[in-house]
C-alpha cells in the first residue's frame, strides 16, 4: 500500500505526485524514486526510513530544491517546482527551507555565530541584523555561551544544534533534516531530539531522513520508502 494522502481539506506545505528520479542514461540508468508521492501538511512533522541505497537522501535533495526530478508534480507552497528557473529556485530554497545535514556543513574556522548568519546574506540582510538573528537562534538552541567558538571547539552535539539554529535563524516553513543523530553518542542524541521535539510542539513541519527507529518514533507519521517508492509503515506491518 502506497502512503496514504492526507485529507484534502489540511493545508498542505508540499505535494510531490508520481515523483520519478534516475541517474545514469541507457544501460546504466539507476532508477531511484519510481513514482513516488508525498503530501505533507503545515506543522507535521514526518519521518521518512528506509535501508541504506533506498533514495532516502535523493528524496530529500529533489524536496530541498537541491535536485530536479525527471518527471512528476511537486508543488512547495503552492509552487510548481517544474516551472521555476535557478533564480526561483534559489530563492524559495534560501526563503522557505532549513537544512539540517548529518555531517553539520559548518564553515570551518569561522565562528557559530557567524555560520549561523550566513543564510540571512543571501537575502541581503545587514550585518548587524544578521547577528542579532544568529543570537537569538543561538540561545533557542540552548548555545548563547557558545556564539564565538569555532567547529573545532565544539562537541557533535554542539556543532549539530548550531547547524539547526543556522536552518531557524531565515524562521523557514519547512525543516529538512537528514539523519540528523547519524554521527552522535546517546547523549547528544537525547539532546537533539529534545530539541526538535520543541520546534515541533511550537508548530514547525519538519521532514526527516532517519535509519534509527528510535529517532523515527518521535515524528507524527513514520513512512519507509521502498521500491522507489513511500509506504505508510504501519501498512506495511500489518501486511506481513
Amino acid at each position: 500500500m502506497s502512503e496514504a494522502e492526507p485529507d484534502a481539506g489540511r493545508d498542505v506545505i508540499l505535494a510531490a505526485t508520481d515523483i520519478v528520479r534516475t541517474y545514469g542514461h541507457g544501460d546504466i540508468a539507476v532508477p531511484v524514486l519510481k513514482g513516488l508521492d508525498l503530501q505533507v501538511r503545515r506543522g507535521e512533522w514526518v519521518a521518512c526510513t528506509g535501508r541504506s541505497g533506498s533514495g532516502k537522501s535523493t528524496l530529500l535533495h529533489v524536496l530541498g530544491l537541491l535536485d530536479s526530478a525527471d518527471s512528476g508534480s511537486y508543488l512547495l507552497a503552492g509552487h510548481e517546482v517544474a516551472n521555476l528557473d535557478d533564480s526561483m529556485r534559489a530563492r524559495l530554497r534560501n526563503e522557505l527551507l532549513g537544512f539540517v545535514f548529518q555531517l553539520h556543513n559548518l564553515l570551518p574556522r569561522t565562528s557559530a555565530l557567524e555560520n549561523v548568519a550566513t543564510p540571512l546574506i543571501y537575502r541581503g540582510v545587514r550585518r548587524a541584523e544578521r547577528l542579532r538573528r544568529a543570537r537569538e537562534a543561538l540561545a533557542a538552541v540552548g548555545l548563547a555561551d557558545r556564539s564565538h567558538h569555532d567547529p573545532s571547539q565544539l562537541s557533535g552535539g554542539q556543532m549539530q544544534r548550531v547547524a539547526i539554529a543556522r536552518a531557524l535563524v531565515g524562521d523557514p516553513e519547512l525543516l529538512l533534516v537528514d539523519e540528523p543523530t547519524g554521527n552522535l553518542d546517546l547523549v547528544a542524541t537525547s539532546e537533539v531530539m529534545e530539541l526538535l521535539d520543541r520546534l515541533h510542539e511550537g508548530g514547525r513541519t519538519i521532514v526527516m531522513i532517519t535509519h534509527e527507529e528510535d529517532v523515527a518514533a518521535h515524528a507524527d507519521r513514520r513512512l519507509v520508502l521502498s521500491g522507489g517508492r513511500l509506504h505508510d509503515e504501519r501498512a506495511m506491518e500489518e501486511s506481513k
